[in-house]
């Protein structure tokens, strides 16, 4: 538009309604680049109050859904995955705004008929991102009925999530995106085959024993489970190594974003680290992203994702239950306390994967064993750097609470690591 904003309540055909709305969008979502909040908040009001033109409520819904929807296909060609997008979304605004968007991926998805790789479809399933209103034209009021808001708050949050989708930074791609072409290619990029990489019976045991390790109040039941899940996963993993060996399968390392989620963030992002490293993987941390991307052969990236989870899981339980701390003065040092237990549960738990993860290489394959994972380790090496040119290694934060550093490390000791020789295969029978 240029000269003037053009006045919906004017005789104006279709077309010049919609220059309007997308216009007064556009300034909307500029607002809120510049941090303009009393600009934008007009802005809103203006679009989702008009409603004595004929034809202009709808006429902006469907602009908000068409910028929706290119906002979505854009965060696709930046490297963004599903998970990603939505757990970006609700870091930075609200779950509402979660919802939203996965309203709008689950809608741009149908563009893409079967042309889509096994891993967004699995990442599509877990975030129900499903078409479940009917009609697109009839999607705004029923997202407003099922959160129980206004017009003015669906037009709100469209908007701002809009200024957030054309404002992601560019991610390194983990695989193709909808529409590319899907078939397995070599590569550190390249998407495999699930079913092929690793067993989907043996992820849903080590899913169920997990599930019972975290749930149960006795300890000792917990680090048995926890040592049969890890029994499983190591096993797996050093079998396919060796069959990938032995058929000359040239299948390359993966990647998966991993969430580290606030409060605590570093920590957990050291402790998703030493989990990475103990299971021959690498893990590059996005601290402004709240994700880690870990690269490394399928099989791995999956003991890394649920060992990781696990074990946060049983942290969290522990400093929860060492309940809050205060200096001799009264003042809280809780934060602290809690800050320097996470580190000193990651650094702990690094000492023990690390031993249990020599162990089970030496008993698994002896010497014939070594060159296979020594190949895997400089494939996984070669991955990060091709993907991260420009890494820079950083330092843990320093840590100012002992109680915390040794309740930490007890905490570690205590976790469900303590079965680890059955891992190792030492108590196998030849």
């Amino acid at each position: 538009m240029a000269g003037r904003r053009s006045r919906p309540g004017d005789a104006e055909t279709s077309a010049s309604l919609t220059e309007a709305a997308d216009a007064l969008i556009t300034e909307a979502v500029r607002a809120l680049v510049l941090g303009d909040h009393t600009g934008f908040r007009r802005f809103v009001m203006e679009a989702a109050e008009r409603t004595t033109v004929p034809g202009w409520t709808f006429t902006v819904r469907r602009s908000l859904a068409s910028r929706l929807r290119r906002g979505v296909t854009s965060a696709w060609e930046r490297g963004w995955q599903p998970a990603d997008v939505v757990r970006y979304t609700s870091r930075r605004r609200t779950s509402r705004h979660a919802r939203l968007v996965t309203d709008a991926i689950a809608g741009e998805m149908r563009a893409y008929a079967g042309a889509v790789d096994d891993r967004w479809r699995e990442q599509l399933a877990v975030l129900e991102a499903d078409v479940w209103w009917e009609g697109d034209d009839g999607h705004a009021d029923a997202w407003c009925e099922r959160e129980g808001v206004t017009n003015a708050t669906y037009t709100t949050c469209a908007i701002e999530l809009i200024q957030l989708l054309e404002g992601l930074p560019r991610l390194p791609s983990l695989g193709p995106r909808p529409g590319a072409s899907v078939p397995g290619r070599d590569g550190p990029t390249a998407s495999r085959e699930q079913g092929r990489d690793v067993d989907q019976r043996t992820l849903g045991k080590v899913r169920a024993l997990l599930a019972k390790a975290e749930s149960t109040e006795f300890p000792e039941e917990a680090e048995a489970l926890s040592a049969r899940a890890q029994e499983l996963m190591a096993r797996h993993s050093i079998d396919h190594a060796l069959l990938a060996a032995e058929t000359g399968d040239i299948g390359g390392p993966a990647g998966r974003r991993i969430a580290v989620d606030n409060p605590y963030d570093s920590p957990k992002a050291v402790l998703l680290t030493v989990v990475a490293d103990a299971n021959r993987c690498k893990a590059v941390w996005h601290r402004e992203l709240g994700f880690s991307t870990v690269m490394g052969y399928p099989a791995d990236l999956a003991a890394v994702e649920m060992l990781f989870t696990s074990l946060l899981v049983q942290a969290t339980a522990a400093m929860v239950q060492a309940g809050p701390r205060r200096d001799a003065r009264g003042r809280s040092r809780t934060r602290s306390f809690r800050h320097a237990f996470l580190n000193a549960y990651a650094a702990r738990i690094g000492e023990r994967l690390r031993e249990a993860a020599g162990r089970a290489a030496e008993s698994a394959g002896g010497n014939d064993l070594v060159p296979v994972l020594a190949a895997r380790d400089r494939a996984v090496e070669e991955a990060v750097g091709a993907m991260f040119p420009k890494l820079a290694k950083g330092r843990a934060g320093s840590v100012s609470n002992y109680e915390g550093w040794v309740a930490g490390r007890a905490a570690a000791d205590l976790a469900s690591l303590n079965g680890r020789r059955e891992v190792t295969g030492a108590n196998r029978r030849s």
